[in-house]
């Protein structure tokens, strides 16, 4: 099932501490695996259920600069293609979720609507100074 949590800051850097809470509160939801990363002012947490690419699946995941960081919820049903396609890049995994930030650096803030299945997202992009949310088109996955 796992579950994705954050805090973005327009000033300073936010709390990590309130971040590590918000996984508290979801670590029913991914009791596999989890963890709190702080990127300057956005600060990305998750929690994994291990489902599939259980030895190289940990989250975030990041391109190859580290610049681009997302977690992630959910299936990509698509990701085989996209990886296909994207296979200029070095993408860390063999999951649906290493992916992300490759897509976004080819496609832009609306790489999103290039996916297929049910999901939420967060993916910061330290560059732009960034956040990006996204969720699949039916809403199965939350994102509040």
């Amino acid at each position: 099932m796992c579950g994705i949590a954050g805090l973005y800051s327009p000033v300073g850097a936010p709390n990590p501490e309130l971040v590590d809470a918000m996984r508290a509160a979801l670590v029913h939801r991914g009791p596999d695996d989890g963890s709190t990363d702080a990127f300057g002012r956005c600060v990305l947490g998750h929690q994994r259920l291990k489902v599939i690419d259980l030895d190289t699946g940990y989250q975030p995941v990041a391109n190859e600069a580290g610049d681009v960081v997302a977690v992630f919820n959910g299936e990509a049903y698509n990701f085989a293609a996209l990886r296909e396609e994207l296979s200029g890049h070095e993408i860390r995994g063999t999951g649906d979720t290493p992916v992300l930030p490759h897509l976004y650096e080819e496609s832009g803030p609306l790489f999103a609507q290039r996916l297929e299945g049910m999901f939420a997202l967060a993916l910061w992009d330290a560059a732009r100074e960034r956040l990006v949310l996204a969720r699949d088109r039916l809403g199965k996955k939350p994102l509040l």
